[in-house]
């Protein structure tokens, strides 16, 4: 019977959770790397045993872990363990890994003057879907990074910050890549979500890249209503059989483009609120896709306390509430933009997590919910391998 495997990255640690096909009896292994925020984890396509790790702390910096055993031992490639302590005995990151090509530029502050690119940490990686070696990562302050050894060495690919990114400016959250998406059907082809720069398009490989959101309308952030960079974009998702259909959450509105981001269209139809953060795509309906809305971008809780998944069957505009399972009064928790999964079993499982640590399961498409574990650190992301 076939497995999956639940990688779950917390303010306070990472935890793997595993079942079996049912997905009913779980088993719940961590805190791995406790103490320290787990920004990501996602396995390798290539290879499932292959899982990379976003280890962060504002104290201590960046260190990239690596574990080729399906989370039950992990190692920091390219550095040993003498290498990650200083000497006082303390932690000691190596964010000196990450380092921005060329002359590092300025970008716009939040008051709107120019400030110096400053690495902070790693938001996502994507591995390769064909070479467990190989795998991208998305920085703060934006930037996009690869790696073709495991992991041992990153390199900045540059031109997304020549993507008109001195008019770029952080959200409330910071300025990161916190998306990359890789298109399934063709290698060179790429797109990353930066908040709050906008959305990109490499189809040379990382070469050269260029915004794509025309349709995107930011009123509150850009007055302009032709700015191609700028907006605040909290996520997009594509489903591997049409790849140049890519769904979008935006700070506000939900929308879709079929072009691969030539065009985009508002779909949040009768949703209740269109702000929100994660937003996925069935694995077995590629017209089937998922958010959560949240009040405001004041209020980050559901609408009315209620905790509801909408689930859209016509890739937007018709929307459905799917509540069975969640709690439906006092519920005043987050779903961040990493923190929503589908698995790829003949009824796809839905998960996400919340900031009140609590991680949720579907295995129906969405009718009914049970959570996994409760009481964990704030979820940070959600991630799902299917094993066979």
């Amino acid at each position: 019977m076939s497995q999956v495997r639940v990688l779950v990255g917390t303010k306070k640690g990472a935890f793997i959770l595993t079942a079996d096909g049912k997905r009913k009896d779980w088993q719940v292994s961590g805190p791995h790397f406790a103490g320290w925020e787990m920004y990501h984890l996602k396995g390798s396509p290539a290879d499932p045993n292959r899982i990379y790790a976003s280890q962060t702390s504002g104290w201590f910096g960046q260190v990239i872990q690596r574990s080729d055993d399906g989370g039950k031992t992990w190692n920091t490639p390219g550095s040993s363990p003498e290498e990650l302590k200083a000497e006082n005995g303390f932690p000691k990151g190596e964010s000196n890994k990450f380092v921005y090509d060329g002359d590092v530029g300025k970008h716009l502050w939040y008051d709107g003057t120019p400030h110096p690119w400053e690495f902070k940490r790693i938001w996502h990686i994507e591995p390769s879907a064909t070479d467990p070696d190989t795998a991208y990562a998305g920085a703060e302050d934006a930037a996009i990074f690869k790696t073709t050894d495991g992991g041992k060495t990153w390199k900045e690919l540059p031109g997304l910050r020549q993507a008109k990114s001195q008019l770029w400016q952080p959200g409330a959250g910071g300025m990161a890549v916190h998306t990359i998406l890789l298109d399934p059907k063709n290698d060179k082809r790429i797109y990353v979500a930066i908040s709050a720069g906008g959305c990109f398009r490499t189809d040379d490989g990382g070469k050269t890249w260029k915004p794509i959101t025309r349709g995107l309308k930011s009123q509150f952030e850009l007055p302009d209503p032709d700015a191609e960079v700028g907006h605040c974009v909290h996520r997009i998702a594509l489903h591997p059989s049409k790849p140049d259909v890519l769904f979008m959450q935006k700070h506000w509105d939900v929308l879709r483009t079929d072009n691969a981001g030539d065009q985009w269209n508002e779909v949040s139809g009768n949703l209740p609120s269109d702000f929100g953060f994660p937003i996925d795509v069935n694995f077995n309906e590629p017209e089937t896709i998922y958010v959560v809305p949240i009040t405001s971008d004041s209020l980050h809780y559901p609408p009315e306390g209620k905790l509801r998944v909408y689930r859209s069957k016509t890739g937007g505009g018709e929307w459905e509430p799917l509540t069975k399972g969640l709690p439906q009064k006092d519920c005043y928790v987050n779903v961040l933009r990493d923190a929503m999964a589908v698995d790829q079993l003949d009824k796809c499982g839905i998960y996400f997590g919340t900031t009140g640590g609590q991680v949720y399961c579907s295995p129906d498409g969405g009718d009914t919910w049970n959570a996994i574990v409760r009481d964990l650190p704030a979820v940070y992301s959600v991630e799902v391998q299917t094993l066979a």
